[in-house]
C-alpha cells in the first residue's frame, strides 16, 4: 500500500517539483540534505516545545523530499551506489530526530510538554529499537543474507507516528500518542528478534554448507 502511496505521490502530485528542481539543476542528493535538515527542524525546534501539530506539519511537508529525490535520480538517470549510501544515512538521520524530538517533549516538564519519564523512556525505546532494526538488514545484506520482514518497516514507524501525534495535537487525545508508542516498541522488538533469528538460520545453513566465511563475523563491526 505504501509503495502504491508513493507511486501517486511522486508520479502524478509531486512530478511538477520534480521537473522543476531537475531545470533548476538541483541534484537529487541536494534534495535528499533539504529534506532531512526540514524533517530535524521540524521535529527539534516544535516538538520540544509541545507544537506537536506544527512539528508534524513540517515535517509531513519535508518528508516528500524522500519521493521526490528518487523520482528526480530515475528521470536523470543518476541513480548510484552512494546515493542510495546518502539516502539511508540521512533517513537514519531524519528517524532519529523524529523520536529524539518527541523524547524531549516528553523530559520537558511545562504545561504544554509531555512530563513523563514512562514515556520518555518508551520513545527512546522505538528510537533504538528502529536504528537496529535498519542496521541488522543493512548488515545481513553485507554478509550475503537477507533479513527483510518483520511487522515495523521504516514507513511503518514513520508514518504512524506522525499521524497519531498529529491526531492526539489536534483532539487532544494524547491517549492516541501512547498507544502508538507501546505499539512501536513492540513491533520494533519483535521486527530485531525476528530478524536475528532469520540471520541465524542463514548463517547457520551456510556453516553446515560449507559456505564462505565471512569476515564480518569477527567480534569487530562496523560503527
Amino acid at each position: 500500500m505504501l509503495e502504491r502511496f508513493k507511486e501517486f505521490w511522486g508520479g502524478t502530485v509531486l512530478h511538477p517539483f520534480v521537473r522543476l528542481f531537475i531545470r533548476l539543476g538541483i541534484s537529487p542528493d541536494t534534495v535528499t540534505l533539504v529534506g532531512t535538515i526540514g524533517v530535524s527542524a521540524g521535529a527539534l525546534v516544535f516538538f520540544p516545545q509541545g507544537e506537536l501539530l506544527i512539528g508534524v506539519l513540517v515535517i509531513t511537508a519535508f518528508v516528500f523530499s524522500d519521493i521526490i529525490d528518487g523520482r528526480m535520480a530515475r528521470e536523470m538517470g543518476r541513480t548510484s551506489k552512494f546515493g542510495a549510501f546518502w539516502d539511508s544515512t540521512l533517513d537514519r538521520v531524519g528517524d532519529g530526530a523524529i523520536f529524539g524530538g518527541l523524547a524531549l517533549y516528553f523530559a520537558g516538564t511545562g504545561k504544554d510538554q509531555g512530563d513523563s519519564y514512562l514515556y520518555l523512556c518508551v520513545t527512546l525505546w522505538c528510537l533504538v529499537m528502529g536504528s537496529i532494526t535498519s542496521y541488522a538488514r543493512a548488515r545481513a545484506e553485507s554478509l550475503g543474507m537477507d533479513a527483510k520482514g518483520g511487522i515495523a518497516e521504516r514507513s511503518d514507524r514513520l508514518v504512524s507516528i506522525l499521524v497519531m501525534t498529529g491526531l492526539a495535537a489536534i483532539f487532544d487525545l494524547p491517549i492516541l500518542m501512547y498507544l502508538t508508542l507501546w505499539t512501536l516498541a513492540v513491533a520494533s522488538t519483535y521486527t530485531v528478534i525476528f530478524r536475528v533469528l532469520k540471520v541465524r538460520r542463514q548463517a547457520l545453513a551456510l556453516d553446515a554448507q560449507g559456505g564462505p566465511d565471512a569476515a564480518g563475523a569477527s567480534p569487530d563491526t562496523p560503527s
